[in-house]
This record gives structure tokens, sequence and C-alpha cells, in this order.
């Protein structure tokens, strides 16, 4: 019978190659790291580690002794996680990846209700700028605009309406902007992985214009950074609405909208989940998020 600190032991050396670092990842002394391994060698009476040039390395029968540890560590995880499961418990390890539009604005509040909530979980929070194109196990994945078909479940939560924004210290030095055809004497600033040669901009009482927008002279790959380069004065570009009055909050009249009435189609806002069962714990986390959608996000498109 295995004992399953030893085991941990092993698993983490392997990892890092130094009791010194696995120590201080484990939170235990060196000597007693060393002591768990030196008795699952007894146990298995197979040297599995040498050093060499101040790093431990396996031996072979290390080598082959690793890939059985590291199934029977991943057993005893989900044997853990199955019986919380049967005790009823939201408990264990669990991923949201989400766009860094929605981050700091929206996602980290719901994230500090889910835990208050659910003392057990351990959640691990990624920002991303690019759709994932496959999620792991208790993984949950929030997406801002059009997405391809990933064999995951696409539910959609919201949408975000936008529209033209500019900084006041450019509109004050900058041509006359009346009708979306004034745009092309202006900078643009370009978010990128959008498409910026064709952008059908839609009135409530005028025909639909198709802009082609000029080239940008900056460019950026993260929302919150095309925020920021439109407030500070580099040119037009645009904006979900709700993020514009996120940021007012906190930096009032920084942005100030352009040619108001005219906007292309809102950005869907979906939620990406595996078919099927899903564990307590990912119920309780789609549960949270969508109890705690912004009503604004709710608001049928303004144009069909």
């Amino acid at each position: 019978m295995y004992d399953f600190d030893e085991l941990n032991a092993f698993s983490d050396v392997m990892a890092t190659g130094s009791l010194t670092r696995s120590a201080q990842r484990m939170g235990v002394a060196k000597s007693t790291l060393s002591r768990r391994i030196s008795q699952l060698e007894s146990r298995l009476n197979q040297p599995l580690l040498r050093r060499q040039a101040n790093q431990l390395t396996p031996t072979e029968a290390g080598l082959l002794f690793h890939g059985y540890c590291t199934e029977l560590l991943t057993l005893a995880r989900q044997s853990q996680e199955a019986l919380s499961e049967l005790r009823e418990e939201i408990s264990g390890k669990i991923t949201l990846e989400v766009h860094g539009a929605l981050a700091r604005n929206w996602v980290s509040k719901v994230v500090d209700i889910f835990l208050d909530r659910h003392p057990g979980i351990e959640l691990t929070l990624q920002s991303r700028e690019r759709p994932s194109t496959t999620l792991q196990t208790n993984s949950v994945h929030i997406w801002l605009g059009a997405l391809d078909e990933s064999g995951l479940n696409q539910e959609r939560l919201g949408q975000l309406t936008r529209g033209l924004y500019a900084s006041p210290r450019y509109l004050a030095q900058a041509p006359m902007l009346a009708h979306p055809s004034d745009l092309d004497h202006h900078a643009w600033i370009d978010l990128l992985d959008t498409d910026t040669t064709r952008l059908p901009l839609y009135h409530a009482s005028a025909p639909e214009y198709v802009f082609s927008p000029p080239r940008s002279r900056l460019r950026v790959d993260q929302t919150l950074i095309h925020v920021d380069a439109i407030a500070s004065g580099q040119g037009i570009g645009l904006l979900p609405h709700w993020i514009v009055n996120q940021r007012e909050m906190h930096h009032p009249g920084e942005l100030v909208p352009c040619l108001a009435g005219w906007e292309p189609q809102p950005l869907p806002v979906s939620m990406l989940y595996a078919f099927g069962h899903h564990s307590r714990r990912v119920s309780a986390l789609l549960s949270c998020l969508r109890e705690h959608v912004p009503h604004q996000w709710q608001a049928p498109p303004l144009f069909a």
C-alpha cells in the first residue's frame, strides 16, 4: 500500500528537479521531503532519483514509476471529488476563462460572490483576448463577440450595444463630425482581430452606411488598452456602451459619444461549457454567473 505523502513528494520533485524548491512549494522541511522519498524507494526496493550536476534526475525505475504515480494521485483526487459530490458539498478546483473586456468590470465581482458562497472552492480566473478552442473538465468560458462552432455548449447571456467614442480633447482639435462619411478625415483606433474593412453602421431614421475605417495609427490587442488609447486622444474608436459607462464611474468625462444614433450590431456575450452532466461546482458557477448578468445586457438590439 502506498503512502500518498510519499507519492506527492516524489511527483513534485520530478516536476522541479530540486528538493529545496519542492520543499518550499509544499511547505515542508527539506529533510521531511527527503525522508518521504527515501521511504518510497525502500518500499519499492528501487532507487528513483539520483543527483546529477546539483539537480535530481530520475533513474530508469523513476521514469517508469512516475507514470503510475501520476495515475494514483489522479485517482485519489477524483475519488475525493466523488465523495464530496455524495456529501453534496460544492468544493474542489474550477477554472473560469473570461474575455478581458469583462474580467475586471463584471466577472471579478461575481467571483467574489461565488467564493463567499462556497468556501471549499479553489477557483482559477484567467483573462483571455482570444476565444478558447477547448475546455478542460470543470472549466467555464465567457466570451464577448461572435463564435465559431467549437463542440461546446454556447449559452447566450446577453449582448453589448456599441457606439463611436473619442476624448473631448481630440474632438476639440479635429474636423467637424456630422455623418459617418466624415470619419474618413479622422484618426481611427483599431482593436486587433476585428473586421476593419467593412463596418455597417445603422441609424433609426437613416439608410445603412458601410464605413471602411482608414489605416489605424495605433492598433492594440487588449480591450482595456483600446479604451485607454481612445481616452488619451489618439482618435475615434468603437466601444461597448456598458464598458464606457463602467469607466465613467471612475474617470468621468474622458470619453464622449460621436455620431449619436449611429451604431453597429451589438456584440453577443456567451458562456461556453461542456455538454452533458456537470459536477456540482460547475453547475453552481453557471448558476451564479446567470444570476448576476447585468440587466443592461438584456436590452433588445436597436436595429434588426
